[in-house]
């Protein structure tokens, strides 16, 4: 029987059917049996066939069926593929296969996002593992307006700023971190950044507190006055990391919120636990109440309290590290080194080598066990670059997983939250998978990307990325000296319907991985 055939046998329906009847004759490009299928959206929670062709879930089934590769997901959980909304590697192959193990099938580079848009996705066409989407890059518009001279071949900051070679091709300045734009050039900075919308970009980025001096209030009003001219979400690294006033973390949240509420648009403000500390469950009780008014806002949390960062990061400065996040020098780690910092040492890396690779603590351990467990937050990795000991960034898909320095979040995030789960009680696991899959679908779907209606859910007629794990077993494996060791108990990820990760191996050579745009590109 052919597959129009098939198709007729399946039909896309709600909960009450989800159950479809499918003789055992008929051959799926993928089956995969005995798994404990969970979907966070209609809170279906059985053991279960699901049946898997042309890249689409077409049956989810108590009935025998078979498939062209047939896969027994006895003992495990089967669930949407993870959604990461904050991944600065998104385009690093040695980093997609990091996250595929710990079952990621779209990361998203969102806080600093790309530019240009159009370069960057194509960079990736065909040769992506993982599907893939950025934001528009308000901070590398900026540093084109104010250094003519830098023209990225990445398309991304980070890239730029970590990879030796990329710098010195690119000629990436710090200016959008220092200089304040003129009114002239706030308006060409809008136009740009108009014209990247137009290309796909996800919304736009807004890492304001990395240039918390530079960009001005009136830049990022205009920038979620664009976000609501064309319904797309802003992603905000808040101007403030701090408890205190002046500086309260909960100000720069305000500043795009009040945005929000005025042009429209969508707000995830990300890694918020580590802008808001201590006030932390104000702010999600904020964003709660936003969103009882009808207004399209989220909170994202990554499970760790310590972030990543560089040396001349605006908070790290010791006027509001140390007086308003309550910390000090010794809980700066320097990367290469992973000594802690001395007030000597910070100072010589201003100095020599602002842009040096740091780690430092920020929310208590409760403020983030809290955070994550909230109902309403999401998880998202925040992952960032690994460093060879050499000094160059880990790239190539070989690149040994041993001997790399940077942060555990890049690989452990999602297996992370799991393994929290299971060890400390912290929520339900369809919580859990809900916060890494149909949530973060959900809220991009409702901020203008319809791609998103077709991800984060295992249902017929959903994209077929699915990630398998064992509950009993699943744990990050990175840690502050080895964070590049991959998270274990997630032997199988799907992604578009092709398989990627295979027995806990991550497959050579296979590119099924799909651009995510948003609704405005056509």
């Amino acid at each position: 029987m052919n597959k129009q055939t098939k198709a007729k046998l399946i039909k896309p329906t709600a909960l009450a059917m989800l159950v479809a009847m499918s003789p055992s004759v008929f051959a799926y490009d993928i089956v995969i049996t005995n798994g404990r299928v969970m979907d966070p959206e209609t809170g279906y929670d059985q053991v279960a066939n699901v049946a898997i062709e042309d890249g689409k879930i077409v049956a989810i089934t108590n009935n025998n069926i078979e498939g062209d590769k047939m896969i027994d997901a006895e003992g495990l959980v089967v669930a949407p593929g993870f959604i990461d909304t904050h991944s600065h590697v998104v385009a690093i192959p040695v980093m997609q296969k990091l996250q595929l193990r710990s079952g990621v099938t779209t990361p998203l580079a969102l806080e600093v996002g790309a530019y240009p848009v159009s370069d960057w996705y194509q960079r990736l066409e065909g040769r992506s593992q993982t599907n893939f989407g950025a934001s528009v890059s308000s901070a590398g518009i900026r540093t084109k307006v104010f250094n003519d001279d830098y023209h990225t071949r990445t398309g991304t900051m980070i890239n730029d700023i970590f990879d030796s070679e990329e710098a010195k091709a690119s000629k990436i300045s710090g200016d959008s971190m220092t200089e304040i734009a003129s009114r002239e050039q706030i308006e060409t900075i809008s136009e740009m950044v108009d014209k990247e919308l137009k290309d796909g970009g996800l919304g736009i980025g807004v890492p304001v507190g990395y240039m918390s001096k530079a960009a001005t209030t009136i830049e990022t009003k205009e920038w979620q006055r664009l976000a609501g001219e064309y319904g797309v979400p802003t992603f905000l690294h808040g101007r403030f990391s701090s408890q205190l006033p002046p500086t309260s973390g909960l100000i720069g949240i305000e500043e795009m919120l009040s945005g929000v509420g005025i042009y429209g648009g969508g707000l995830l403000v990300q890694h918020m636990h580590q802008q808001t500390l201590n006030e932390t469950p104000v702010a999600l009780k904020m964003l709660d109440d936003a969103r009882a008014k009808g207004m399209n806002v989220a909170a994202e949390i990554y499970p760790y309290n310590y972030g990543a960062t560089i040396a001349a990061a605006d908070y790290l400065e010791p006027e509001n590290y140390q007086r308003n996040m309550a910390r000090d020098y010794s809980d700066i780690i320097e990367t290469e080194t992973m000594k802690p910092l001395t007030k000597e040492r910070y100072e010589q890396l201003l100095k020599e080598n602002p842009q040096a690779s740091v780690m430092f603590y920020g929310a208590t351990d409760d403020d983030l066990k809290n955070a994550l467990a909230h109902e309403s937050t999401i998880v998202g990795s925040d992952a960032f670059p690994l460093m060879k000991e050499n000094g160059m960034m880990a790239y190539s898909w070989n690149t040994s997983y041993e001997g790399l320095q940077g942060h555990p979040r890049a690989a452990g995030t999602q297996a992370r939250v799991l393994k929290m789960v299971r060890e400390d009680n912290l929520m339900p696991l369809m919580s859990a998978v809900s916060k890494m899959s149909y949530m973060p679908a959900k809220f991009l779907q409702d901020n203008g990307i319809e791609q998103m209606s077709k991800k984060g859910r295992i249902q017929v007629g959903a994209d077929a990325d699915i990630t398998m794990f064992d509950p009993e077993t699943v744990t990050d494996n990175s840690t502050l000296k080895e964070p590049g060791l991959p998270s274990t108990g997630i032997p199988y990820v799907v992604v578009n319907g092709t398989v990627v990760v295979e027995d806990s191996k991550v497959l050579p050579g296979v590119y099924p991985g799909q651009a995510v745009r948003n609704s405005v590109a056509k």
